[in-house]
């Protein structure tokens, strides 16, 4: 009996184990729960909470403190939510995406000598889009006013105690910096010393961005102190960024650097809110946005994956990783030559692309052998009864589009030599998430971004622009849709994703990384779909990278954006037998001790009626759950 006793406690106790594998807690909450890319901003995100506001408002409040952060993001750049309304029981997504300025033609960037818009400085910048969205959030979902909601932010743009990761960032990017008297100013509180930026822990003061902020609090408090309503007093303060005093200064310094963005441009421009995208995996609705993100590139990679039995596979068995990996390029050949801004012409074939029977034709192109270097676009168009106008068009560029007689990489596909280090830069720049739930049923989804270090600030305003513009193309045979022009949105990679299912919220998440993104969102949710992991677990499991896909950030020469077809990224903990397999395959190998973004996620227990959060051990991302 003492022998049974002591082999049941071993037993437990390995159980145990097993349970506590992650390596970060699982965060759980009844009443609510944030969670993003900072911890200080989580921190914004629990004050508003603690002081009533919903979901909503603690989400703008951790927008607003991760972009007076600037590592991944600032104020100038752009802002993509889902927003689940448990009034309505719907899924709503904001679009608040910059478009090019007056002047951004393909004739003038070609004039330069680029291939694609640059990646920093002023001419790589859109409009401010995040002001906009998250005064938009706050005045239709929110219940707090713009000064409640913007009063973490402005107190750390008072001073706070930067962060080793920016302060280093700003560090290694200083060269860039001192082009931009603005940035200058800001960033470089020790100029002429060998370190220039500030030092981890140093106060950072951004007196600037106070200003800009105080005026936009100030706008909300002269309106409701003449009568007005909530609404038209967050108006005002939309009002002075986008027309008023704060605009004049930006544009002012924008032209200032040798920007396009003009009085003009803010105010024309205006968030969205918009219909997501969605299709059901197996009895779950995948909610994502529109094609002017790549978030549908995870819709089509589940129609196609739904036509195999992934469970039986075994999680990243070498038959498993071939067969994401292949739905995956699938995917990014569709995204990489057809999608692009839902409102400019030409109109995108997205009901093809989502069609469940266009999926089942993608699927049969997998090779159960080796991985197909060739893959290129789909024709989705007879999938929503009509004629492809770009026929010609892909065949010039050098895809066969009778796929019994495609046996060659395609001429415009034939991989490129960027360094690793650099390449894989590009590949998971910027960004962060933000994801907020609360127990009134408000669920909120962001991956919002642009404005990130090295920025280009905006004369005194302390506003970062973005440097979304290098995310669309001037070669129409590259994607038809994307091609840039004033007053239109580039197709960026910026994706949250919102599941529910019988009705109900089940999973809310999203990553920075971006092209990786809707890769690990894809597998993260695969990993609490078909192998029942809990949402830690599932942000901390590890993922592959294919690089077969035209990179969406990044150099300004075709040679920088070029796919590698064939080469996989893999955890270092992928073992001998399965590597050994994938070379068989045909793959090229490479290794990280961590291959993904870091996943940001809340789970919803509908049996005990309590938030369960996951954010992954792969960057600064915490949270925080009551």
């Amino acid at each position: 009996m003492k022998h049974l006793l002591i082999l049941f406690l071993l037993a437990s106790f390995t159980l145990s184990l097993s349970a506590q594998q992650t390596q970060k807690p699982m965060l759980y909450g009844s009443s609510w729960m944030a969670v993003t890319g900072k911890p200080m901003a989580a921190t914004a995100g629990a004050i508003t909470f603690q002081k009533g506001g919903n979901a909503v408002d603690a989400a703008c409040a951790m927008l607003a403190a991760a972009c007076t952060m600037w590592d991944t993001l600032s104020w100038g750049g752009e802002t993509q939510a889902l927003i689940y309304n448990p009034k309505t029981k719907k899924v709503i997504a904001i679009n608040a995406m910059g478009f090019a300025p007056t002047g951004a033609t393909v004739a003038f960037f070609k004039s330069k000598g680029y291939n694609f818009p640059p990646e920093y400085g002023p001419l790589a910048a859109t409009t401010p889009g995040t002001p906009g969205g998250l005064i938009y959030m706050l005045m239709n979902y929110g219940t707090m006013s713009l000064e409640q909601v913007l009063a973490p932010a402005m107190h750390m743009a008072a001073g706070y105690a930067i962060e080793a990761q920016a302060a280093n960032t700003i560090e290694r990017g200083k060269t860039m910096i001192k082009q931009w008297p603005y940035s200058k100013k800001v960033f470089l509180t020790h100029p002429g010393e060998k370190r220039e930026a500030p030092e981890a822990g140093e106060i950072f003061v951004q007196k600037d961005l106070l200003e800009t902020l105080t005026k936009m609090v100030a706008a909300e408090k002269a309106a409701l102190k003449k009568g007005k309503s909530r609404k038209e007093a967050l108006m005002a303060a939309y009002d002075r960024f986008y027309k008023g005093d704060i605009a004049q200064e930006f544009v002012r310094g924008s032209k200032e650097q040798g920007g396009l963005i003009t009085m003009q441009d803010l105010a024309k421009w205006k968030p969205v809110e918009e219909e997501p995208l969605m299709v059901n995996y197996k009895g779950i609705d995948v909610y994502k946005l529109q094609q002017w993100t790549q978030g549908p590139v995870m819709l089509q990679a589940l129609n196609i994956l739904e036509n195999f039995d992934l469970k039986s596979m075994g999680y990243n068995s070498s038959k498993y990783i071939h067969t994401v990996y292949q739905a995956m390029n699938l995917s990014f050949a569709d995204r990489d030559f057809y999608y692009g801004d839902a409102y400019a012409e030409p109109r995108e074939p997205i009901k093809g692309l989502l069609s469940k029977e266009y999926a089942k034709q993608r699927a049969a192109l997998i090779n159960y052998d080796k991985n197909s270097a060739n893959i290129g676009p789909g024709n989705p168009y007879p999938y929503e009864g009509k004629i492809n106008p770009y026929i010609n068009l892909l065949k010039n560029r050098g895809f066969e589009m009778d796929t019994s007689k495609r046996n060659f990489a395609p001429k415009h596909d034939l991989g490129n030599n960027t360094p690793k280090e650099l390449y894989q830069d590009r590949l998971w720049r910027g960004t962060t998430s933000v994801e907020a739930a609360d127990k009134e049923g408000w669920v909120v989804s962001i991956t919002p971004s642009g404005g990130w270090l090295p920025a280009c600030i905006a004369g005194n305003t302390g506003v970062g622009m973005s440097q979304r513009m290098q995310s669309f193309v001037l070669d129409s045979t590259l994607n038809p849709f994307n091609v840039v022009a004033p007053g239109k949105r580039p197709r960026v990679t910026l994706s949250p994703s919102m599941f529910l299912k019988d009705g109900k919220p089940f999973l809310s998440a999203a990553v920075q990384g971006g092209d990786t993104q809707d890769q690990n969102l894809l597998q993260f949710f695969l990993n609490v779909a078909e192998f029942g992991m809990t949402v830690q677990k599932a942000t901390e499991a590890a993922n592959f990278n294919t690089n077969q896909l035209w990179l969406s950030l990044g150099g300004t020469k075709t040679a920088d954006r070029e796919p590698k077809p064939g080469q996989i990224l893999l955890n270092t903990n992928t073992t001998e037998a399965v590597r050994n397999e994938l070379k068989k395959m045909g793959y090229v190998l490479s290794f990280e001790d961590r291959t993904s973004g870091p996943i940001n996620a809340i789970y919803f227990d509908w049996k005990h009626g309590s938030l369960w959060g996951g954010s992954s051990n792969h960057g600064e991302d915490y949270g925080i759950g009551w």
